[in-house]
């Protein structure tokens, strides 16, 4: 199988262009040992929280919560917190065997065809049924713009879609880095405090909190508590998109290409923790975004008798802000909206173009250190996984709520799979001198186990519900 390509040393001539997907030794460097130091190292996990925290958590998780009240606030804490398991693994993997996250999954036996196997044609199901959710986040941004200009939606749309499309052609991980920053930490903030109004309000009682710590799950609200739990922390397709921005950030270039010798051991622990400390990071962002987004939803839209669909889903939405903080923070909630919404059209379909440029690599479309082929693909395929969403909306119409549900229920379909996939890869493929303690294989384990025993029989109770 591919992998990141060795580069040998080239002393005579400086490199025309700098290629992430390389490994050149000039380009290895010592890991960091302070916590400062790490902490200027990390970033992956926060464009991932970037694509993370939009309509998984203010469309599906609100919704959730306003459907079915404080229940299902396990569900949520869970979903955040074991698949960043699957996603430290994954990570460890890229620096251990400087392999994408595409290249990685085609190890796994069974079905295949001349190039690709199953979990990889799986995969590009997924993302396809996943481009539902980015339709709902244009209309979602576009009917805010609605609210505010009382232009149509439709217009807003193709709006939208020329500015993403400016924003993310010919664009690098740096500008991600930097867009991810600002995104994640505006609203997020904004949403911890509505949060914590709620919680100080006299309508709210600490025993709210315990109803949902008893691992119920309402029978009407299933179908989008699958959706939640696809979506909210690290989805099927964030854990894909993972192992790509790791690469791009450069922790497996700077481990260098292996040798059996104790230095790149060393480098590559090093570089391991701060992939480590990056998962931790980002976990932290998106599971006090989630967990404050659904306490909204159950107790402001739920206490209301208010859940959000179709063209009402802005109005109904907003109460979350303008019943905590008042009427003012209308204008508040749809700033932050349209950045939410908008912050993960653009970091969701980054990551995206980037794995379907390295699928039609792994087809024999171009060779794996021919940069330009690359480069010239991904912004081919910003452009159609735009398109496909806009195609959606002027097809199915607004049903953003409905939209995020069958994304969402498709990465919950992938979840069993890619976790139990980063069981095989660790298993079979991690080299020995980067295996993991006992405890954190324990939890890989305690992940797969639970990811696979709350989704398979959900999805076959919904789909007998469906056709019955």
């Amino acid at each position: 199988m591919t992998t990141i390509a060795t580069q040998p040393p080239a002393e005579s001539a400086p490199k025309p262009h700098f290629d992430p997907y390389q490994l050149d030794p000039h380009d290895i460097l010592e890991p960091p040992k302070t916590m400062g130091e790490i902490l200027r190292k990390i970033g992956p996990g926060v464009v991932l929280a970037a694509s993370i925290v939009g309509s998984g958590e203010l469309i599906a998780t609100t919704a959730l919560g306003a459907k079915v009240g404080y229940t299902m606030l396990w569900l949520v804490i869970i979903s955040c917190l074991i698949k960043a398991v699957v996603q430290a693994f994954l990570g460890r993997y890229v620096i251990a065997r400087a392999e994408t996250g595409l290249d990685a999954v085609n190890h796994i036996p069974g079905p295949r065809g001349k190039r690709i196997n199953w979990v990889v044609a799986a995969w590009a199901v997924m993302v396809f049924l996943t481009l539902f959710q980015i339709a709902a986040m244009f209309i979602g941004v576009s009917q805010v713009m609605f609210q505010i200009t009382d232009l149509p939606v439709w217009g807003w749309v193709l709006t939208f879609w020329v500015l993403t499309l400016v924003l993310l052609l010919g664009g690098g991980y740096a500008r991600m880095e930097k867009l991810a920053m600002v995104k994640v930490g505006l609203f997020t903030l904004i949403t911890l405090l509505a949060a914590i109004l709620l919680i100080a309000s006299p309508d709210f009682h600490i025993t709210d909190l315990g109803k949902g710590l008893t691992f119920q799950t309402p029978p009407e609200g299933l179908a989008i508590a699958i959706a939640v739990f696809g979506i909210t922390g690290v989805g099927a397709t964030e854990l894909y998109i993972y192992t790509y921005w790791c690469v791009e950030k450069g922790y497996a270039r700077y481990t260098g290409p292996y040798e059996n010798a104790e230095a790149w051991r060393r480098r590559a622990r090093g570089w391991a923790r701060v992939m480590n400390v990056d998962v931790v990071f980002s976990m932290v962002i998106y599971t006090v975004a989630t967990v404050a987004f659904y306490l909204l939803g159950a107790g402001i839209l739920h206490a209301m008798g208010q859940v959000p669909k179709g063209t009402d889903m802005i109005p109904v939405l907003s109460n979350i802000y303008t019943q905590t903080l008042g009427g003012w923070a209308k204008y508040l909630f749809y700033l932050g909206a349209i950045i939410i919404l908008w912050g993960t059209i653009v970091a969701a379909t980054a990551g995206h173009s980037r794995m379907c440029s390295d699928l039609v690599r792994i087809l024999g479309g171009f060779e794996h250190d021919d940069l330009r082929a690359r480069n010239r693909y991904r912004d081919i395929f910003v452009v159609v996984l735009t398109a496909i969403p806009v195609g959606m909306f002027l097809v199915v119409g607004q049903a953003p709520v409905q939209m995020v549900t069958w994304g969402g229920m498709a990465q919950a379909a992938m979840l069993p799979i890619i976790s139990g996939a980063t069981l095989y890869l660790y298993y079979k493929h991690m080299r020995k001198s980067l295996h993991a303690t006992p405890w954190m294989i324990a939890l890989l384990w305690i992940a797969f186990l639970f990811i696979t025993g709350f989704v398979v029989p959900s999805l076959y109770a919904e789909l007998m519900k469906l056709f019955a």
